[in-house]
């Protein structure tokens, strides 16, 4: 056998077993898939070029593609500096099957519907549905994110205080793409089981925090609105204010270069996650 097909086979070898531990459902087994895709790449690179600094190559360039998307396409990009929520029909069927699911379970949670709230700016939308539990004085949220051809789901419980704190948590799956405002405590829980282990989550989150039921606001529609908007207001600030992103005129804003390469480590912290 020569050496070239010796090479091929080895990779390809590396990388059938790199797949077939991916489809396991164990994380630990996962990752070592997502490790032997490396030593794959690693391997390509180093028989390219009969050297390891091309081995080296061959695995960064998977944590140097995300760059590519980010200075092309992200880097055009204009978003509002205000957001206003209006009322909205909910999505079809086809665009977000699972909505009525995450409705039932809510509710049978102890929680009522508000409203059904959005916003769209070109080919970005976001569609909340709202529901409120006035006993534990909580509010929960569904979102629906539509970008191009791109969309994911999620649902996130939230309460504000007497003093101006939010305590959001939430399974949004990705690592967020700009930096939380002042007095959001964000408590992240992407592989969290149902609403029900949302719902536990989000108490142990204000026990740790010292959150007793007194601090807790009572809130309805109204003022839903008017914190959701203005907590997108202090966000938009607060990474204007950190450099994150530029004011680029007609009431927009863009990220910065710094604001690109903060993006690219969250992209990078999300391959190594969901990896």
């Amino acid at each position: 056998m020569s050496d070239w097909v010796f090479e091929i086979l080895t990779v390809v070898a590396v990388l059938v077993a790199a797949f077939a531990l991916k489809t396991f459902q164990p994380t630990a087994v996962r990752k070592a898939g997502a490790l032997l895709i490396l030593v794959a790449s690693y391997l390509a690179g180093y028989f390219l070029t009969d050297s390891h600094y091309g081995g080296g190559a061959g695995i960064l360039i998977w944590f140097v593609l995300p760059l590519f998307p980010l200075l092309t396409r992200v880097r055009q990009m204009r978003l509002p500096v205000e957001k206003t929520l209006e009322k909205c029909t909910p999505p079809s069927v086809n665009r977000f099957p699972t909505l009525s699911e995450f409705t039932d379970e809510i509710e049978a949670a102890g929680f009522e519907y508000v409203a059904d709230k959005g916003w769209q700016w070109d080919d970005s939308k976001q569609y909340f549905r709202l529901f409120y539990n006035s006993e534990e004085k909580q509010q929960a949220v569904i979102c629906l994110n539509e970008q191009e051809e791109m969309s994911f789901a999620f649902v996130s419980i939230v309460c504000r205080t007497k003093y101006g704190q939010t305590y959001r948590t939430w399974n949004y799956p990705f690592s967020y793409t700009m930096k939380t405002a002042p007095g959001v405590m964000m408590n992240a829980v992407p592989n969290v089981d149902g609403f029900e282990g949302l719902i536990a989550s989000q108490r142990e989150f204000l026990v740790k925090n010292q959150v007793s039921p007194d601090e807790i606001l009572v809130e309805d529609e109204k003022s839903f609105e008017q914190a959701m908007e203005e907590e997108l207001r202090l966000q938009v600030r607060h990474n204007l204010d950190s450099g994150l992103i530029a004011l680029a005129g007609e009431g927009t804003f863009r990220y910065s270069w710094r604001g690109l390469f903060f993006l690219w480590g969250q992209f990078v912290k999300d391959m190594v996650k969901l990896s």
